[in-house]
């Protein structure tokens, strides 16, 4: 039990209904009220000529914050280990979502690739959901499998396997972000899980390998490698969306052009409220606000890794991979769409998590979000019962 549980557990003699991450819940609503004001002001003139509603987008993105908010209530009053138990069904709704949404009549095509599902008023990405049910699996696997995943070979092949077949569906969207971020997150999970190095690096160059094949023999994902190199060969065509990206994050300078004056969202930047809603806040509000949503996503990483440790402290080993798992593939979807926005990565489709326009994004991060917190909630609990039954024992 760490220092920090004790002193936690002696001054809190007795114990309150909940107990919250005030810190995690802070830096959740600022990286969604930050959102909600920069999808505003990305999307307003698109709205505008497309919808005759300037806040069209506006509206629909605060449905998926309301609804996501109902999802982080559920999931936080739902038991933990109701998950763990639920983990081979949830890894089979995962599939059928992947599935379904293949099928012409049932997936939604937008832009050339299937990867909706239309629920009503609402288009639901398949991939949001199944990444998340994934996971779950992967962190129920690695606990109940431990010594064989430790110590045997086929013991790190089997979630291998159930992570190669969900890609596969994901590129038959096709979704290559998507793909790379769940291989990444599902791989770094079993890592944490201590999957032996020479397993781990011998499958992961493999992967690794597999995936560079698959990007350079398609003729479209090989041409998003290339352009990112080098846009302004190209800045009409191929390279465009770059080009217009890189112009909006210049103009930016340190304290931006002034919120709601973008001129690269009018009309200039193809999807600025959604994959690039990035480089309109760093054109508005400049170095000075890109700095402070990156501190804002830096601190939510950090309370998710510091939950998995809480949790890990507590002997809830499920819930420390499923924390753990979502704190790496938030840092890792962030790091990703900021750097496709500012050249430094391949363009791949990938929203900035919890502002770019998205309901089904939204919906199921801040879902998830509630389940962080319920295993914050739980390990502070567990603690405090851990430290009082040793202080009765004599």
């Amino acid at each position: 039990m760490s220092a920090t549980t004790l002193a936690f557990a002696r001054s809190n003699s007795r114990p309150r209904q909940y107990v919250f991450d005030q810190v995690l819940l802070l830096a959740v609503a600022g990286i969604v009220l930050l959102g909600l004001v920069m999808v505003t002001s990305a999307s307003i003139s698109v709205a505008d000529r497309q919808m005759h509603e300037p806040l069209h987008y506006l509206q629909r993105q605060g449905i998926g914050l309301m609804l996501g908010i109902l999802a982080a209530g559920v999931m936080m009053s739902v038991p933990s280990d109701v998950w763990e138990r639920m983990a081979m069904p949830l890894l089979l709704v995962a599939f059928v979502l992947l599935v379904i949404v293949l099928i012409p009549g049932l997936g939604h095509e937008v832009n050339g690739s299937r990867r909706w599902l239309r629920l009503g008023f609402l288009n639901f990405q398949a991939s949001e959901m199944a990444r998340v049910l994934l996971l779950t699996y992967l962190a129920s696997y690695v606990v109940r499998r431990q010594a064989e995943l430790k110590n045997e070979l086929k013991g790190f092949l089997k979630p291998l396997g159930v992570l190669m077949g969900a890609v596969l569906l994901l590129l038959l969207e096709p979704d290559f972000g998507a793909a790379t971020v769940l291989m990444t997150t599902g791989l770094g999970v079993l890592f944490l899980a201590g999957v032996k190095l020479r397993h781990f690096l011998a499958l992961v160059t493999l992967a690794a390998g597999g995936m560079a094949v698959i990007a350079v023999t398609s003729a479209y994902r090989l041409k998003r490698l290339t352009t990112f190199m080098d846009p302004w060969a190209d800045p009409f065509n191929s390279g465009f969306q770059l080009t217009q990206s890189l112009i909006a994050i210049g103009r930016g300078e340190l304290f931006g052009v002034g919120l709601g004056s973008s001129v690269q969202k009018l009309f200039y930047l193809p999807e600025a409220h959604t994959d690039f809603v990035f480089a309109v806040l760093a054109e508005e509000l400049g170095l000075v606000g890109v700095l402070v949503m990156l501190a804002l996503f830096m601190v939510l990483v950090w309370r998710a890794f510091r939950i998995s440790r809480l949790a890990a402290e507590a002997g809830l080993a499920f819930q420390a991979y499923c924390a753990a798992g979502f704190g790496m593939w938030l840092g890792l979807q962030t790091f990703v769409n900021v750097g496709v926005n500012m050249g430094m990565l391949p363009t791949k489709g990938l929203t900035l998590p919890l502002m770019s326009f998205g309901s089904s994004s939204l919906l199921v991060t801040l879902g998830w979000l509630g389940l962080l917190l319920r295993i914050h909630h739980e390990a502070h609990v567990t603690g405090r019962l851990a430290v009082a039954r040793k202080e009765r024992a004599p």
